[in-house]
């Protein structure tokens, strides 16, 4: 999309504002935000306490599910101009963001990586944890994230996170929003999105979705560009059955992309000193993603409170990149001419296509006298992955590493790209849980996953086949203490197939082990306070620890990929978390998470993971004055460590905090202003450790909103 249809479609936009009727709800002072929403067995209700169906598939209170949920809903979404999943995720408790280059983030919860992420409860759990490029958030009404091992919904028992994306959906009603952003770095952005009935009795239903946006970068040669569109449509066939289509696209392009990061220390151990926006990367590096999703879904009331749900979706991502990546070597840069850093760069176009089947029922049954809730399910998915390769025809030298930012790499020429790997994987389960009446103060929740994984294929030569089957328990309790509090327990079996590879280029076998969660519940103010703390223990076998990246010499795997070591690691901590509105007015969430990693010798392990981190998150609205809202997100971790990726020197980052601030106001009807003000200290450090190399994140930033709603 280029500037001239974005600039047509906000036209379009402002003129819909000029002509749509005035709504009686128009001239209230009260914030016009918060009423129920309904979104896949999923609700969002105006005391900002939400039921999720993400962790058991039950539609069960936050209260009542014997894990951590946390719940990041659009109002948070749209207040502090988070467009896209990773700024979501910076805010959500417990979860910690590794951007480790510019187009490829992960996440840990809890130690370990967050490989488990859904849409509608519905996702393929075998698939790296790497994010490729952003996800934008205008698709999607909240995002929901169960901490601990998910194996009922997933059908692996990962004890970090599941992140679960709920779409919005066609409404009953007319609606129509529109935003404009503007910001630092160049950055802008528009967006929409109407839904509404397309027929009098409003059973035929539809929305459209759409976003561009623009952007450059603190960061020497970077910038991105994104189109977003979707558009879903609901039919109601009868007055119990509906069907709903969906398509959507995600088209990210990037430029002067970073492949690995800044090697971040010299032989002699000291710190490379850069500037902030310093990057290894070229003007003629690229990384662009195309990710296509099209969905088809049957929902079925049936007699009583009992409905099934299947859904087909198939994903298409389409990924080209040409990419450098800079190495300081087995040694490091010399501490007194700087030199000894190399590049090597390549062309990588890749090819993965999804296809899933879910089947879904849910309902209660009467028993000894007791209601309880039951869901089952089955799923079959299959994937495939392609990629190719083509190397340049040339390595890069950088010179002397402290001038980097006056040197700027030539382009080499490039080999035609060639097939280096092909590989399927299949995944088959069946699921169940039930939530269970066993007394007016005790409630249970059972359930059992069976899954059957299935690869084959080859990767640079090196054979990916594997066979994995088993069945993992879920088991839980939570007893009412008092009418407000509630203690719970839950245990659940790990088994984790693994998309990491050893130092042969081949897969690693599924990490196993169990996870223990124990806390207490409680809401207050009539439910309007929501509040937990845990403690929990997760021990893994076999887990994937980072060892080194192929660089052409060290083995058979492709240049810049990692490769792992199996190994055993024990994580301990505890988590507190609250959310909720105070008063009308308002709105707090936020927590605190402490950690313990451990390896089989009692040493500390994953360093590159704080061991301590804090979110939180207010705002306070004033009706009366223009609906004037302020607020701000504060987020802290403690220092982390790692060592370089080929020299295996010793890297450290003590800890740090950042603050952001938003100020919004009504500035007409159905119009609302937003400033945000990011990192307001201004603090410089490295995003993350995790893979040996970094680069520095972003400094002081403001993003401006104007945003239409009706």
């Amino acid at each position: 999309m280029n500037r001239k249809l974005a600039a047509a479609i906000a036209v379009t936009v402002s003129h819909l504002a000029l002509s749509l009727p005035a709504r009686a709800e128009d001239d209230a002072d009260q914030p016009r935000r918060g009423t129920d929403i309904v979104v896949t067995g999923a609700k969002v209700n105006e005391t900002g306490i939400n039921d999720s169906a993400s962790a058991t598939g039950l539609d069960l209170s936050l209260r009542e599910t014997p894990q951590s949920v946390s719940v990041i809903d659009r109002e948070r979404i749209e207040d502090f101009a988070l467009t896209n999943i990773t700024d979501v995720l910076d805010q959500a408790v417990g979860v910690n963001v590794n951007r480790n280059e510019t187009d490829r983030t992960d996440y840990t919860a809890r130690g370990f990586a967050v490989t488990n992420r859904q849409v509608d409860g519905i996702g393929l759990a075998v698939q790296t944890g790497i994010q490729l490029g952003d996800v934008d958030t205008v698709l999607y009404e909240r995002v929901d994230i169960v901490r601990g091992a998910n194996a009922i919904m997933t059908g692996v028992g990962n004890p970090s996170a599941t992140i679960n994306y709920l779409r919005k959906r066609p409404t009953e009603q007319f609606q129509a929003n529109a935003s404009a952003y503007g910001g630092s770095f160049d950055m802008w952005r528009v967006e929409a999105d109407v839904s509404g009935p397309l027929n009098a009795a409003g059973t035929i239903r539809a929305r459209v979705i759409g976003a561009h946006e623009e952007q450059g970068s603190y960061l020497d040669y970077n910038s991105t560009n994104r189109d977003v569109v979707a558009g879903l449509l609901a039919f109601d066939l009868t007055p119990r059955l509906t069907a709903t289509l969906g398509y959507s696209r995600q088209d990210n392009r990037a430029d002067g992309v970073l492949w690995g990061g800044l090697p971040l220390v010299f032989a002699d151990g000291t710190r490379i000193p850069y500037k902030r926006s310093a990057s290894t990367s070229a003007p003629w590096t690229y990384w662009n993603n195309l990710d296509q999703t099209a969905f088809g879904e049957l929902a079925w009331k049936l007699g009583g409170d009992w409905a099934v749900r299947g859904v087909f979706t198939y994903r298409d991502l389409k990924s080209d990149a040409k990419i450098l990546y800079a190495s300081g070597g087995e040694t490091g840069p010399d501490p007194v001419t700087g030199d000894g850093v190399t590049g090597s760069a390549g062309l990588y176009p890749s090819f993965y296509k999804q296809y899933l089947i879910d089947g879904y029922a849910s309902g209660s049954v009467e028993a000894f006298g007791r209601r309880h809730q039951l869901a089952l399910g089955v799923s079959n998915g299959w994937a495939s992955d392609v990629e190719y390769d083509g190397d340049a025809d040339t390595g890069i030298d950088y010179g002397d590493i402290r001038q980097l930012s006056s040197f700027t790499p030539a382009e080499p020429s490039f080999a035609t790209p060639e097939l280096q790997a092909r590989v399927h994987d299949r995944l088959t389960r069946l699921y169940g849980a039930a939530h269970l009446d066993l007394a007016d103060r005790l409630k249970g929740v059972v359930g059992v996953s069976a899954i059957w994984l299935r690869t084959t294929g080859t990767s640079y030569g090196t054979d990916q086949s594997r066979s994995n089957s088993a069945v993992s328990p879920y088991a839980g309790l939570l007893f009412d203490v008092a009418p407000h509090l509630t203690l719970y327990a839950s245990y659940t079996d790990i088994y984790n197939p693994q998309t990491e590879v050893d130092a042969t280029n081949r897969r690693l076998d599924p990490a196993k082990g169990t996870n223990i969660e124990a806390g207490i519940k409680g809401d207050w103010l009539e439910g309007r306070l929501y509040a937990t703390a845990a403690v929990f223990r997760a021990r893994q076998t076999n887990l994937a620890n980072y060892v080194g990246t192929f660089d052409g010499t060290n083995g058979p795997g492709p240049i810049g990929t990692s490769f792992y070591t199996g190994s055993r690691v024990t994580a301990e901590g505890v988590e507190a978390e609250v959310s909720g509105r105070i008063t009308a007015r308002w709105l707090l969430a936020g927590g605190f998470t402490h950690l313990r990693l451990r390896d089989d010798d009692g040493n500390g392990a994953r360093l590159f993971v704080p061991r301590d981190t804090l979110k939180a998150t207010a705002t306070y609205q004033v009706p009366e004055w223009r609906d004037l809202k302020l607020g701000a997100n504060l987020r802290y971790q403690s220092a982390t460590r790692g060592s370089d990726d080929t020299s295996g020197l010793p890297i450290r980052q003590g800890g740090y905090a950042t603050l952001d601030l938003l100020a919004g106001v009504r500035v007409a009807k159905r119009v609302e202003a937003t400033v945000n003000l990011r990192n307001v200290g201004n603090a410089k450090y490295i995003n993350s450790l995790e893979w040996g190399q970094g680069f520095y994140a972003a400094p002081r930033s403001v993003i401006g909103t104007l945003r239409f709603s009706y």
